[in-house]
């Protein structure tokens, strides 16, 4: 029975090696996924999955604008999907993942679905929040703090290397802008500060 899956994690805990295992797994067997992922993130070109550990694949685009239900669908028609991945899914709106929902209650297509779970000031993301809601598996990929702990932050660092506690929720980056921490060490660097 298909089921809408949401991976969550803090950067850096292996979400899009996951999803690009995961797809390879697919293929292996002879199935077809469709691969997609956010075009707000461009950072190894538009249409690009990319892991830290150096394995990419090719994927389709969504915007906030797209109707994923009526997309998915498209590529269902020209041939028998078997599973969506999608990558960056804290990008999605509330509406792409009630569309989604869909996929697996309609075309009874499963989801997984790969994002972080919460921005740099510890808020949840749209996209992640109905996932989080709406999903009918929720797993959590694990990532370390410097300290050794569980990771579950996210901290964004300026140019300078030291911690920023307020902007626009969503600036792409990667190494060079976010660190993942515990608890502990995210309030001594964010909400601790005393600004």
């Amino acid at each position: 029975m298909a089921q809408l899956y949401f991976y969550y994690a803090a950067m850096n805990a292996g979400k899009s090696t996951s999803l690009l295992q995961s797809a390879y797994n697919y293929r292996e067997r002879g199935m077809r996924p469709l691969v997609i992922t956010a075009s707000i993130d461009d950072r190894y070109g538009v249409g690009k999955i990319s892991s830290r550990i150096g394995i990419e694949s090719e994927a389709h685009i969504f915007s906030s604008k797209d109707n994923l239900l009526q997309m998915i669908n498209q590529h269902h028609q020209q041939e028998k999907l078997h599973c969506v991945l999608v990558d960056e899914s804290q990008f999605l709106s509330k509406q792409q993942v009630s569309q989604l929902a869909e996929v697996v209650d309609i075309l009874g297509i499963p989801v997984l679905c790969y994002g972080l779970r919460t921005d740099f000031q510890g808020e949840l993301f749209p996209g992640s929040q109905y996932l989080l809601a709406w999903a009918d598996k929720l797993i959590e990929l694990k990532t370390i703090c410097h300290c050794g702990r569980k990771a579950i932050m996210v901290v964004r660092m300026n140019e300078d290397g030291q911690a920023i506690a307020e902007g626009e929720q969503v600036q792409i980056g990667g190494n060079d802008s976010y660190v993942s921490m515990c608890r502990r060490h995210y309030r001594d660097l964010v909400w601790d500060r005393g600004d």
